[in-house]
């Protein structure tokens, strides 16, 4: 089972630390919905935990899950309209010609292979994408990059540097070798789907390991 890293709770929400490797939705191995509903029936409360957003199973990183109807609700409505804000850490192999940029690509995703391209024109399937991001330190030949989505597609930022050959630390799919995927998820900035009080939270990757143990931060 899943240990679960709660860094705020209430009656409404679970902002909580999805580790990489397991899954953020329901799914085939480890996931944090049984994770959080074994949490619950712990501590005797009858709550179910609703996935508003998700992260990919290689990405560790802060998710916040509602845990009930009207939480979710309120929570989606403003994922859908882009008002929960996810920062993210990548380590890139190789140094991006800006050292600050805003990338604009179409996506389309092939549902079969679980991989998503970057295409040239509008078309059924392809999707708008957009980040922007800042290199915050260099070494060995890898970037270390902080990066806020504009948009949430799936595998957004593993593809969008990736094709324009950068592609991330331990990113096997889209080109960046073995070991873990350098891809954390440290700042989520939402309303209280209740109080709509503004709700930040960050952490920081394990910087004793590899490849964040090169970089400062």
């Amino acid at each position: 089972m899943v240990k679960t890293e709660i860094l705020l709770e209430d009656k409404q929400i679970v902002v909580c630390f999805k580790p990489a490797g397991v899954l953020s939705q329901n799914g085939e191995g480890e996931d944090m919905i049984s994770a959080l509903n074994a949490h619950f029936a712990q501590n005797g409360e009858k709550a179910e935990a609703f996935p508003v957003h998700r992260l990919d199973r290689e990405t560790a990183g802060i998710m916040v899950y509602a845990k009930n109807s009207r939480a979710a609700a309120a929570l989606s409505k403003q994922a859908e309209q882009n008002l929960i804000k996810k920062r993210y850490y990548a380590v890139v192999k190789g140094v991006p010609e800006e050292k600050s940029a805003v990338l604009r690509d179409l996506l389309f995703r092939d549902k079969q292979k679980n991989k998503s391209y970057t295409v040239k024109r509008m078309r059924k399937g392809v999707r708008e994408a957009s980040l922007e991001y800042e290199v915050i330190g260099e070494a060995d030949g890898l970037s270390m990059l902080d990066i806020l989505l504009h948009t949430g597609r799936t595998h957004q930022i593993r593809v969008q540097f990736a094709s324009r050959k950068l592609p991330l630390f331990g990113d096997g799919r889209y080109g960046g070798g073995g070991g873990n995927l350098a891809l954390f998820a440290h700042t989520l900035e939402f309303r209280h789907p209740v109080s709509s009080e503004r709700m930040v939270f960050s952490k920081k990757p394990d910087n004793a390991a590899e490849p964040w143990n090169r970089f400062e931060y």
